[in-house]
């Protein structure tokens, strides 16, 4: 029987959060605006943008307007994360494991597919994903488990047949939701600021595919 593991993107595989919080930053001084760090941790780790900037603004932002903020915003993010792509410790050497064993493996991500491009073209994992998602593949956004049904769909198998790894409260839910038992990665939130998980993780250092067999075998 087949087993799939689906891999967040931010958080998860990189350690986007500080370069999302610069490029947030800058695109919010430009407007006047300075949130604090505490308001970032609550109200953007996890958001897709159209959360974020309808919270930060104050109004729903919509249309034409969206996409002009949108694409200002990941441009700043993608200019400044650039030259630092690297994933969270052993993710890669973890990956190969998962492969090794027959996995399938799949990345949702609330992230627009230029930032997905960008991270998964710098550490070379795109030909080991049987399912890509990023935000332009989805209608409804995390917490709703959209994004982790389409890629149980895409790898052809059953939800309760999926880990996924995640790092926020609204990607956890969502793959809750979707039926699936979930690993927090704790690299934006302690274990208390998160929903239950089955397993939580800090890297991947320690961290191999039989753990995972052993999690779906529970």
């Amino acid at each position: 029987m087949k087993n799939a593991v689906i891999f967040d993107m931010d958080g998860v595989i990189a350690h986007t959060n500080p370069y999302h919080s610069l490029a947030f930053r800058e695109f919010f001084k430009k407007r006047d605006l300075y949130p604090t760090d505490e308001e970032f941790a609550q109200h953007m780790f996890g958001k897709s943008n159209s959360y974020i900037l309808a919270h930060f603004l104050g109004r729903k932002i919509e249309g034409e307007e969206f996409r002009s903020m949108e694409e200002e915003k990941e441009g700043l993010f993608r200019a400044i994360y650039a030259d630092h792509v690297k994933d969270i410790d052993g993710y890669l050497t973890f990956l190969a494991d998962l492969k090794q064993n027959g996995f399938l493996t799949g990345v949702a991500t609330s992230a627009p597919r230029a930032n997905l491009d960008l991270i998964m073209g710098k550490l070379g994992f795109g030909p080991y994903m049987e399912s890509v998602l990023a935000s332009e593949n989805v209608t409804k956004h995390k917490p709703d488990p959209e994004v982790y049904l389409k890629s149980a769909a895409n790898l052809g198998i059953e939800p309760e047949r999926c880990i996924v790894f995640e790092d926020s409260f609204s990607g956890i839910t969502a793959a809750t939701r979707a039926g699936m038992r979930v690993v927090g990665v704790l690299s934006s939130h302690t274990k208390e600021e998160l929903p239950p998980c089955a397993m939580y993780i800090e890297n991947y250092l320690n961290i191999k595919a039989a753990d995972i067999l052993n999690l779906l075998a529970s």
